[in-house]
C-alpha cells in the first residue's frame, strides 16, 4: 500500500502499534474495491460515536454528523479583481494537503439555493464601491437579505474580507455577509478577519488558524477522512469549480516583468476638461498572456517632488532612516517606492489627527458627512501641510501610511490583433489645491514622468467576471462612460478576430463630442467595416439637459429588449455609484415596461441574467 508508511508513524493515529500492524496486514490484501467498501462500512459503524464531538467555538449546537462531514468543506470566493480568488485557491489547497474533502467555487458559479444544505463553508470576499459585494456575488447577498432567505441553524462558517481603507465603508461586504449568516442561524467557527490592501500576511495567519481549528476541533473526522484519503487516494474525494481558462504567466503581482512603454498618445482634446491617454506597453518576452476583460497590474512610485514637499513639512533631511518592509533605507526612498501618499484614507486621517493630537480635527471628523467630505477633497500632503507636526520623528511618520500597491488598469486591446502588446486608457488625475498642482500617484507617474522607452513593472490579473461569450453568434450590447470604454476596444477587436456572427452594440457616454469621443476614428471604422452594428453615444455637457448612457438605453428601449430577449449579452463598465446604478434602474425599467413585468419580476429577471453570466459589470 504505497500511501502508508510501514513504520508507527502515522499523524493522530487511534491505533496502538499491535493494531496497527494487524490493519497494515490486512490492508494489503485487498483489492481496490474491497478498501472502499470497508472504508465504507467503518463510516457507518462510526456514526454513532462520533456525534458526541466537541462543540465549536462559543456554539452551544451539536457538530454535525459524520455522514454530513463526508459532504466536504466549501469555499467560496467572491472576487472583484481576483484577489479573493486567489486566496480561496490557497486555503483549498492547504486543506486539501491535510487531506480534508474539499469543494472550491467562485460564487458567480455556486448555486446559492444549496448554501443552507453545506455544513462548513469559508468566504472569502472583497468589497467595492460603497460597500458594495463584488459583481460575483451580487445573487447571494441578494439571496440571503430576502425574504426568502434560508434557515441556517445547521451551517458552520467563517468570513475572511478584502476591503480598502480609502474608502469609508471598509470591508463591508464581509462585515454584512458575517453578519447575516449569524442573523439566520449559522454558527460562526472563527471570528471574520477584514484586511487592508496588504492583506497577505492577515490572509496567511487565518489560514493557519483555520486549519488549526479544524484539526482540533474536528479531530474524529480529520483522522478518518485523512485514512480514507490514504485508502483512496484523495483525489477521489474533491470536487472544484474552476474556470476553463487558465493562465501560466509566471509574473504576478509579487513578481512583475519589467516591460517597457512603447507609445503614449493624449486621446482627448487640447479643450477637454479631463486629460486621457492611450499607453503601449511592450511585453515582448514575457509570455504573458490575457482575455478581453483582463486588468493591467502596475507598480509604480510616487513623485519626488512630492515626497520632497512632505519631507519639509516635517522638517526631515530624507535621510533619516527608517525600518519598511523588514529593510532598512533612507526616508525619501521608503516614501517614494513603499508609501501609498496621494491616496487619503480615514484610518490616515485619523490616525495622524491622534498623533498630532489636534482634537478640534477630532471632533470634526465624528460627523461622516463632513468626514467623508474631508477625505474626498484633502490630500495626504496637503493634511500635514495644514496641520504640520511638531516633534514627530521619520519612523512614526512612516508607520501612518498604508503600503504602495499596483493600480490596475482594463485592458483595452486584443491580444490576438496586437500581439506582445498590451494597451491601457488612462486617465489623468490632476487637480489644484491653493497654488499647489497635484496629481494621482500612478497616472502622474504614467503620463507626467515615464518617458517612451522606459521601464515599468506589469502584471496581469483576470477577470473571469467579465468575458466574451464563448458562442461567438451571440449578440452583445456594450455601455461604457468614460474610460470605462477600454475593455470593449478590446472586445471589439476580438470579435472582429474571430469573425464573431453575433452583432455588436456600444452606448457610450462622456462629456463633449468634440473633446471627449474616446476611440472616435477606431469606432467609426468598425461601423463602416460591419462589425459594429450600432453605436449611440451621450454627451452630458452638450446641451442645457444633460444626457447620459442610461437615458440612451430607455430611448432605443424597444430594440434593446428585442436584443436581450433573442438571447445578447450586456455588459457595463465605469463608475459604480452613479452609472453603474442608472444603467440597472433603466434596464428594470425595460422589462417591466416591456417584458410586462413588476419590480420584483423585473430585479429576478436580470438577477438570473447575472447568474447566465449574460448581465456582466466591471465598475469601480
Amino acid at each position: 500500500m504505497k500511501n502508508i508508511q510501514s513504520n508507527f508513524n502515522v499523524p493522530f493515529a487511534p491505533l496502538n502499534k499491535e493494531q496497527w500492524d494487524i490493519f497494515q496486514k490486512l490492508i494489503t490484501t485487498l483489492s481496490m474495491s474491497q478498501k472502499i467498501w470497508m472504508s465504507g462500512y467503518l463510516c457507518g459503524m462510526s456514526v454513532s460515536c462520533t456525534q458526541s464531538v466537541m462543540n465549536i467555538v462559543d456554539c452551544n449546537q451539536q457538530i454535525f454528523g459524520d455522514s454530513s462531514f463526508s459532504r466536504g468543506i466549501t469555499i467560496l470566493s467572491a472576487s472583484q479583481t481576483g484577489n479573493a480568488r486567489k486566496l480561496a485557491g490557497e486555503l483549498y489547497q492547504s486543506l486539501l494537503n491535510e487531506g480534508f474533502n474539499v469543494n472550491l467555487f467562485n460564487v458567480g458559479d455556486y448555486n446559492i439555493k444549496k448554501i443552507a444544505q453545506e455544513k462548513l463553508f469559508f468566504l472569502i470576499t472583497s468589497t467595492y464601491g460603497e460597500g458594495e459585494p463584488p459583481e460575483e456575488a451580487v445573487m447571494l447577498y441578494k439571496y440571503l437579505f430576502s425574504k426568502n432567505a434560508p434557515n441556517m441553524k445547521d451551517v458552520y462558517f467563517s468570513v475572511f474580507g478584502i476591503g480598502d481603507s480609502s474608502y469609508l465603508y471598509f470591508s463591508k461586504a464581509a462585515k454584512d455577509f458575517d453578519k447575516r449568516l449569524e442573523e439566520l442561524g449559522a454558527c460562526r467557527i472563527y471570528e471574520r478577519i477584514d484586511a487592508d490592501v496588504d492583506y497577505y500576511q492577515k490572509a496567511c495567519d487565518w489560514r493557519c488558524k483555520i486549519i488549526d481549528i479544524l484539526k482540533k476541533q474536528f479531530m474524529v473526522f480529520y483522522e478518518k477522512t485523512s485514512m480514507l484519503n490514504s485508502l483512496n487516494n484523495s483525489e477521489n474525494l474533491v470536487n472544484i469549480n474552476r474556470n476553463s481558462f487558465e493562465y501560466s504567466n509566471v509574473y504576478t503581482r509579487e513578481s512583475p516583468f519589467s516591460a517597457s512603454l512603447i507609445l503614449r498618445q493624449k486621446i482627448t482634446s487640447r479643450d477637454s476638461l479631463k486629460d486621457v491617454y492611450h499607453l503601449e506597453i511592450n511585453l515582448s518576452g514575457s509570455g504573458l498572456c490575457y482575455q478581453p476583460g483582463d486588468a493591467l497590474g502596475v507598480w509604480y512610485e510616487n513623485d519626488p517632488d512630492l515626497v520632497g514637499e512632505l519631507l519639509g513639512y516635517c522638517h526631515f533631511t530624507g535621510n533619516e532612516e527608517v525600518n519598511i518592509q523588514d529593510n532598512i533605507l533612507p526616508c525619501n526612498l521608503a516614501l517614494q517606492k513603499y508609501c501609498e501618499l496621494t491616496n487619503n484614507t480615514p484610518l490616515f486621517a485619523k490616525s495622524y489627527a491622534r498623533l498630532i493630537s489636534n482634537q478640534k480635527l477630532l471632533s470634526e471628523f465624528s460627523d461622516e458627512n463632513n468626514f467623508k467630505k474631508f477625505i474626498s477633497s484633502t490630500s495626504i500632503v496637503d493634511m500635514i501641510r495644514f496641520w504640520p507636526p511638531r516633534g514627530l520623528i521619520p519612523r512614526e511618520l512612516v508607520s501612518l501610511f498604508r503600503p504602495l500597491v499596483p493600480r490596475l488598469y482594463s485592458i483595452s486591446s486584443s491580444q490576438d490583433e496586437v500581439g506582445e502588446e498590451a494597451h491601457i486608457t488612462v486617465g489623468m488625475v490632476r487637480y489644484k489645491c491653493d497654488n499647489f498642482i497635484r496629481t494621482g500617484g500612478a497616472s502622474g507617474y504614467l503620463v507626467d514622468r515615464l518617458l517612451e522607452g522606459g521601464e515599468l513593472r506589469v502584471f496581469i490579473v483576470p477577470n473571469e467576471n467579465f468575458r466574451l461569450p464563448v458562442d461567438h453568434s451571440k449578440s452583445i450590447i456594450m455601455v461604457a462612460a468614460g474610460t470605462g470604454v477600454a475593455p470593449f476596444r478590446a472586445f471589439v477587436q476580438q470579435r472582429s478576430s474571430d469573425s464573431s456572427s453575433g452583432k455588436n452594440w456600444l452606448f457610450f457616454g462622456n462629456l463633449n463630442f468634440l473633446n471627449d469621443f474616446l476611440y472616435q476614428r477606431e469606432w467609426q471604422r468598425y461601423v463602416k467595416d460591419g462589425i459594429l452594428t450600432n453605436v449611440h453615444t451621450a454627451w452630458s455637457r452638450d446641451q442645457n439637459c444633460k444626457i447620459y448612457v442610461q437615458d440612451k438605453i430607455l430611448e432605443y428601449g424597444l430594440e434593446v429588449w428585442q436584443w436581450i430577449k433573442s438571447g445578447a449579452y450586456i455588459y457595463v463598465c465605469g463608475d459604480a455609484s452613479r452609472m453603474a446604478h442608472g444603467v440597472e434602474e433603466s434596464l428594470i425599467q425595460l422589462a417591466v415596461k416591456y417584458g410586462n413585468m413588476s419590480i420584483e419580476e423585473s430585479d429576478l429577471f436580470w438577477g438570473n441574467m447575472r447568474i447566465d453570466h449574460r448581465y456582466q459589470k466591471d465598475v469601480y
